[in-house]
């Protein structure tokens, strides 16, 4: 497989912080990910993983601090004031474009269900990005082949397994030629006999240089996959670091206490 574009893709996250109804689920999250490289990020269900990573690209607004992609604040512009600089949400047409950049997979597919595998894939890049649909549809056929789909570009999602549909996704996500690729639990959601050819396609991914953030549950693909680690508890980034010292060396008790469930 090959990368779909040349990119950079450097993401900040820092000092973020996300409440719900009065309860904080983002307690100042701090994180740095830098292009072409693959973080995964691990944790006890409720740590804030799924939050932090909808907040990244401004599917969820954050309360305090701030996301940024290749320097360039996600969701918000600053301006100057009397009282120092101020955040503003920028528009929704520029928040689109920004969100242009980011490719999410989610835990449930997410597919229309009237499109085909096709038209999923070719949907977004020809309504968001405006691009030709004949130029669309043969980079839309190029990319379900490399998730082995070549041949099911006409099936409908109730037509295709679990696992099929979630690599559709991820021909979706990639049409849209993304500078960082999200995963949200991208295996949580498939049989077990399924799981296998989502993550060898992700690892594929993996392999061509893409930014990826990947939240799951599979610590032989983080172990196999990431440049770094990070654990998440309580809504903080409880330790961070490349997998063979977080996996296999951690340093605080509530990272050992998740692998001791885990493994």
């Amino acid at each position: 497989m090959t990368a779909v574009t040349a990119r950079p893709g450097r993401v900040e996250v820092h000092g973020v912080h996300k409440s719900y109804s009065g309860v904080e689920v983002l307690h100042g999250v701090d994180l740095v990910v830098e292009p072409g490289t693959v973080t995964v990020v691990l944790g006890p269900s409720g740590s804030g993983k799924s939050t932090l990573l909808r907040s990244i690209n401004h599917l969820e607004k954050v309360d305090r601090g701030f996301i940024a992609l290749d320097g360039e604040l996600v969701g918000y512009r600053r301006r100057a004031h009397r009282d120092g600089d101020r955040l503003h949400e920028l528009p929704e047409k520029d928040l689109l474009r920004q969100r242009t950049r980011f490719g999410f997979v989610f835990q449930s597919f997410n597919l229309f269900p009237h499109l085909t595998a096709l038209d999923n894939v070719v949907e977004a890049p020809v309504a968001a990005q405006g691009r030709p649909r004949a130029e669309v549809e043969a980079e839309a056929r190029d990319l379900l082949a490399r998730v082995g789909l070549g041949d099911r570009a006409g099936a409908y999602p109730r037509q295709l397994s679990g696992g099929q549909q979630q690599r559709v996704a991820i021909a979706r996500a990639l049409a849209m030629r993304p500078a960082v690729l999200l995963f949200d639990e991208p295996t949580s959601a498939l049989d077990p006999e399924l799981v296998g050819e989502v993550l060898e396609v992700i690892t594929d991914l993996a392999r061509t240089g893409t930014t990826m953030i990947v939240v799951t549950h599979e610590i032989g693909f983080a172990r196999e996959v990431a440049d770094q680690v990070v654990f998440m508890d309580d809504g903080r980034v409880v330790e961070q670091g490349p997998p063979e010292q977080v996996l296999d060396a951690p340093q605080h008790d509530r990272t050992r206490a998740f692998l001791a469930r885990v493994l």
